[in-house]
């Protein structure tokens, strides 16, 4: 593997989360192609928490509603977690399942601690390396966003990932094999081909954007925010966005906003309420309007309408062809 870039507890906050460079993206292929050719000589140690505790508001530790992805490089990460404890080292991977509280702390050991992560938003997925940047403490240091309209697909792999590492049986390992190959390989695919629409923005544009989607469940988010992290004027954020973008600042955190809950109707049985919060809205009814000023109909509406799109695709005919629909299950021939 090429040297990782070698980051400090020094480096100042306006570096932090920058694009990738060439030698990044260099480290992150060949990260997850080593988790690729590890999972497929049944080598990969992966590390799976309890889901114990899920969804509960836990002092000191945090949870998100999608999985994410650990790979370490350099270092160790100690994930805390209510029933357990587990720790992270060099060349292994771990998958933290949604809703999981969590805590995380960091050693960088004998070299400077690295790991890459793997994150889902809505229609994207993020990936990025981590630094130290103070004692204990992860940092970004570089990212990258990748457009995802087969999100549901990767999030399918990631989530039976979970399921079945936790069970027994004969065909377990072969499972999780199968599964595990897929995943890193497919993520490994979407770093390979890159992806220009989320990431052709520079400077504070893109920053204000990965600490948007990055932050999305706070409640706290707005542009007062952004513009003290990034270390500049309300004023100045509002208009450098809207002039790059031709989209006010406001309007695209609540769109992203949006396009996040509206994928967990379609994907998760959780409540309005629930997926209201995970989006960054502390009052249910004020996300409801939200919500209908952009899709043009209640969450609850959406939901409904998800529900029986899907009921149609399941009811369609077996098989079409040039010249004729076939609504039988088949023949037999024997």
């Amino acid at each position: 593997m090429s040297e990782p870039k070698r980051s400090t507890a020094s480096t100042t906050k306006t570096q932090i989360g920058s694009p990738l460079s060439k030698a990044d993206r260099i480290e992150i292929i060949e990260t997850l192609g080593r988790c690729v050719r590890e999972a497929e000589y049944n080598q990969l140690t992966l590390k799976v928490p309890s889901e114990e505790g899920r969804l509960q508001k836990r002092p000191g530790m945090h949870y998100h509603f999608k999985p994410e992805i650990f790979v370490q490089n350099q270092g160790w990460t100690e994930f805390k977690v209510p029933s357990e404890r587990i720790t992270v080292r060099p060349g292994e991977a771990c998958i933290m399942p949604a809703g999981v509280p969590h805590q995380e702390t960091i050693s960088s050991a004998k070299e400077p601690f690295r790991n890459l992560v793997v994150g889902f938003y809505s229609n994207a997925i993020s990936v990025h390396l981590a630094f130290e940047v103070e004692p204990g403490k992860p940092e970004i240091d570089v990212i990258e966003f990748y457009d995802a309209p087969n999100l549901d697909v990767f999030l399918s792999l990631t989530n039976s990932l979970v399921d079945n590492n936790q069970k027994t049986g004969p065909t377990r390992d072969h499972v999780v094999k199968g599964l595990s190959i897929a995943l890193f390989a497919m993520v490994k695919g979407l770093v390979e081909r890159g992806n220009e629409g989320i990431n052709k923005d520079i400077g504070k544009v893109f920053q204000a954007k990965w600490l948007i989607r990055e932050q999305l469940s706070n409640t706290e988010l707005n542009v007062k925010m952004l513009a003290e992290r990034l270390q500049c004027s309300p004023d100045y954020l509002s208009h450098l966005f809207n002039t790059q973008t031709e989209e006010k600042l406001t309007h695209y955190i609540q769109r992203i906003r949006v396009e996040g809950a509206a994928l967990a109707l379609q994907t998760t049985p959780l409540y309005v309420s629930e997926i209201a919060w995970s989006s960054g809205f502390s009052d249910p009814a004020y996300f409801a309007r939200v919500f209908k000023k952009f899709l043009g109909m209640s969450p609850q509406e959406y939901r409904a309408q998800s529900e029986e799109r899907r009921r149609k695709e399941e009811s369609r005919p077996k098989t079409i062809y040039y010249d004729h629909v076939d609504y039988s299950a088949g023949e037999s021939h024997r």
